[in-house]
């Protein structure tokens, strides 16, 4: 079955390796962002195939320079070069995918080496104003990317907050699609709820003609999101940043997504893999999805049909 992933997180190099390791290992006691070392760490370090109990000893009986050693020479190791990238998109049948790079220039960068397999998204600060809207403006028009990925976890402000609305307002004159984060977040810095479903409602009802996907299945709150996905037309669910086989494991509250994504939702969720979060193979987050317990016809247009309507490529 041919696959679009609208999350496809692209190998990082050894300094993010490292970077996203030292989190884990030094920082996990402090406030905001750092608590994603706690959630994600055995995941990280199993990306650099250090077992749980390497990581205590090392923590235990070397020193932070020591570590560092350590850590850059399994990340050299482990690093993947883009090519190689493309390789496992091949063997896990992915057709092409959304990607960023850090920002849109080097966004940009990576899709021109790939433009069969890769789509760019930009990821604006809205805190800037109309430097945001004038950015964007260029991303897609020069740069040639094709969606928005607006962010509350990252700046600190709900979807529905108004300086996110020259962007949605400038997304629909250019006629792109924008990725909303949508589930709660492990920042211990912001509100659990930054990223509440509840919040998109204001957004699509002020805005009914832009195309909106409302990232990572809202948990936990996913029956408000199937509820605003009834009520909006113009809404699509992505299945970012959650593994695959857990969808499907009841009590794991995605019951509702099941059931609707199965039947009256069924043409308007999408797939996004966010591989690396897991420390997983690609193939392997895609055989997790084709497995769970859906319809045939229903696997097609999460993994494949429902993305290429959205970006118009019917």
């Amino acid at each position: 079955m041919k696959v679009i992933d609208l999350e496809l997180d692209l190998p990082p190099d050894a300094e993010q390796l490292v970077s996203r390791l030292k989190d884990y290992l030094f920082h996990s006691t402090e406030k905001g962002m750092a608590n994603y070392g706690n959630v994600f760490g055995v995941q990280r370090a199993r990306a650099l195939d250090f077992t749980p109990e390497e990581i205590k000893k090392m923590k235990k009986e070397m020193s932070p320079v020591q570590i560092e050693k350590v850590l850059k020479q399994r990340a050299r190791k482990a690093v993947m070069t883009l090519p190689r990238f493309v390789e496992e998109m091949d063997g896990a049948e992915i057709e092409w995918g959304a990607v960023f790079a850090g920002d849109s220039d080097k966004t940009a960068a990576v899709v021109a080496r790939f433009p069969d397999r890769f789509i760019g998204t930009a990821n604006i600060n809205p805190l800037e104003g109309m430097k945001a809207v004038r950015e964007l403006e260029r991303a897609v028009k020069e740069l040639g990317i094709k969606c928005f990925y607006a962010s509350p976890f990252r700046y600190g402000i709900r979807a529905n907050d108004r300086r996110f609305y020259p962007l949605y307002a400038k997304a629909v004159e250019l006629n792109i699609p924008v990725f909303i984060y949508t589930t709660m977040t492990y920042r211990t810095d912001l509100p659990m709820d930054i990223g509440r479903p509840l919040y998109v409602d204001d957004v699509a009802m002020d805005f009914p003609e832009m195309r909106i996907v409302a990232g990572l299945g809202g948990w936990p709150w996913v029956p408000e999101l199937i509820g605003l996905a009834r009520r909006h037309q113009n809404l699509y669910i992505s299945t970012a940043g959650h593994r695959p086989k857990y969808l499907g494991t009841p009590g794991s509250g995605w019951e509702m997504l099941m059931q609707f994504g199965n039947t009256l939702l069924q043409d308007r969720v999408v797939f996004a893999s966010s591989w690396f979060t897991f420390a997983m193979p690609i193939k392997q987050v895609v055989e997790e999805m084709l497995a769970l317990p859906l319809k045939d016809s229903v696997k097609e247009k999460w993994m494949y049909k429902n993305a290429r309507r959205l970006f118009g490529r019917e």
